[in-house]
This record gives C-alpha cells, structure tokens and sequence, in this order.
C-alpha cells in the first residue's frame, strides 16, 4: 500500500511525529522523502542481519514495495 501511495501522490505531504530526547514535534513532509527514508532502513536492515537471522521477511517487504510499484498502473487502468 505504501508503494501505491508513492507512485499516486508523490507530492503529499504526510504528518510525521519527529523525536528528539524530549523533545517531540511534528512536521509535514513530502511522501516521497518518508517512504524513502523507509526503504533505506529496510535495506539496511537487510544488508546487517547476521547469517543466523532470516533477512527473508525483510527482502519480501522490499521485493512487494517493488512489485507494487511497477503493478499499481495497471490497476489503476482497471478501475
């Protein structure tokens, strides 16, 4: 769902809760800034597991963000 929100409004801004120690705010940023952020911390996520730990429910997360991306045109054209 994440990827189809991308891919249909780039440019909304999403309300994002920031901490900082105490200090908490808010802060309206573009979708395309939060779901990057996202899918860097997948893959880091990814990369740094160690061989004991499955990184398969990681690289799925990614490998759906992928797919629905590239699919979520085709069912926008269906709709």
């Amino acid at each position: 769902m994440l990827d189809a929100y991308l891919v249909l409004y780039p440019r909304a801004r999403v309300l994002v809760l920031i901490f900082l120690g105490f200090f908490v705010q808010t802060v309206r940023l573009l979708a395309v800034i939060v779901l990057g952020f996202w899918i860097v911390l997948q893959l880091f996520s990814a990369v740094t597991q160690s061989t004991e730990a499955s990184g398969v429910a990681v690289f799925a997360h990614i490998g759906g963000f992928v797919a629905g991306m590239a699919l979520i045109n085709l069912f926008k054209r269906g709709v």
